[in-house]
Order: C-alpha cells, then sequence, then structure tokens
C-alpha cells in the first residue's frame, strides 16, 4: 500500500517534471533547442540529486554529480505527423505498481530510424506515449537495456506540436523510465513497433548510481 507521504512526494515530482518540460519549450522558441537540452539536463540533475522521489536511493544522492547525457545533436529533432498506421490496436502491459495499464494505438510517426508506435493512455488522464528501445540498448555504456521515453504527457513529458497537427519530437530528449534505476517500480517498456536497431546515441544513457 502507497503512504500518503509517499503520494505526495510522488505528486510533487510530477509537478515538477511539468515545470521542466513547461521551461524546455518556451526556451526551445525563444532561445534554441541546444539551450532547451541544456536546461534540461540541468534541472533534471538538481530533481535527481535533491527530491525525495528521486528514483535514485539516498546513498547514491550522495554521490551523484550528474545523469550520463549525450552531447546534443541538432540532426535529430524534427516534426512528424501521425499516420493511420496501425490505428485502434491495443496493449496491455502489467506492472508491479500501477497494475494493468491499457493503450491504445494513434499510429506511427516516421523517424530518421524508422516507424515508431504512437500510443494514448486508455485510462484516467490519457496521455501520448512514446516509449523508444534502440540498437545501444544493454550494450555497455549504453542505453538502458529495457528501452526509453521520449514522450509520456501523463507525466509531464512533452516537447510539443508543429504545424498541421505534427508532434515535435528531439531524440535528444529520450530519458530512462524509474525502473531502470529502482526495482520497485514497474514501467511499461517499448513493444515490437518501438524498437529500432539503429543505435541512438542521444538522451540519457544508461549508468548506475
Amino acid at each position: 500500500m502507497v503512504s500518503p507521504a509517499s503520494a505526495l512526494r510522488t505528486a510533487d515530482w510530477r509537478r515538477h517534471m511539468f515545470g521542466i518540460y513547461d521551461q524546455v519549450r518556451r526556451a526551445a522558441e525563444e532561445e534554441s533547442p541546444s539551450a532547451a537540452h541544456s536546461l534540461w539536463r540541468r534541472e533534471r540533475d538538481r530533481i535527481f540529486a535533491s527530491h525525495p522521489a528521486s528514483p535514485i536511493g539516498d546513498e547514491a544522492k550522495a554521490r551523484f554529480e550528474g545523469l550520463s547525457v549525450a552531447p546534443y545533436d541538432p540532426e535529430l529533432r524534427f516534426q512528424a505527423v501521425i499516420d493511420d498506421d496501425g490505428t485502434g490496436e491495443h496493449m496491455e502491459v502489467a506492472t508491479g505498481t500501477d497494475g494493468t495499464v491499457f493503450f491504445e494505438r494513434l499510429g506511427t510517426v516516421s523517424t530518421p530510424v524508422g516507424g515508431l508506435a504512437v500510443w494514448r493512455l486508455e485510462t484516467y488522464g490519457g496521455g501520448i506515449f512514446l516509449p523508444v528501445r534502440d540498437g545501444l540498448a544493454g550494450a555497455p555504456g549504453g542505453t538502458y537495456g529495457g528501452g526509453r521515453y521520449l514522450l509520456d504527457t501523463i507525466k509531464g513529458a512533452h516537447l510539443g506540436e508543429g504545424p498541421g497537427d505534427s508532434l515535435v519530437l528531439d531524440f535528444n530528449f529520450l530519458y530512462n523510465p524509474s525502473c531502470a534505476y529502482d526495482e520497485r517500480w514497474a514501467c511499461p517498456l517499448p513493444g515490437p513497433d518501438n524498437r529500432v536497431d539503429i543505435p541512438l546515441l542521444a538522451g540519457e544513457l544508461y549508468a548506475e548510481y
């Protein structure tokens, strides 16, 4: 059973994440995407090091010097329209913390590394979900073996919209789910239609803290 204190800490963590991505979208528009990425790195380092709901434990916080993040690559930012490939498919993901999570496929986005399925959370709150597992997953010095998230709008991770109902996608903002750092979390991970063979040395890489 989740305690009231734990629930409040998690709610505050998510409030901060919404704030970080709000700053990121403004910085990308008013300054540059690379400046937005620097802000994202800085603010995530700060919250990981200090927040009581951080997925790294207290011992790790004492020696934490920052998340492992690849340098910004402007070629990995683009806008994509969701086409109707796979629209209406359903996915059920069993988790240890949230029970079974149900998703409906909105369609597919074309990206420089191939097509990726875009999902909508079917339960309360909705939300757009775009996970990615790339060719470096599980490799030494690579990315988290289970895959990473690019968008998870129900938790604030949203880079905005472009013209013509397109999504702003930027692989430099790929990040590890909480379960990468704490096995108490059980996160929905990329299925077959969100896996690519191409290595993506971008965004948050995997490291133990």
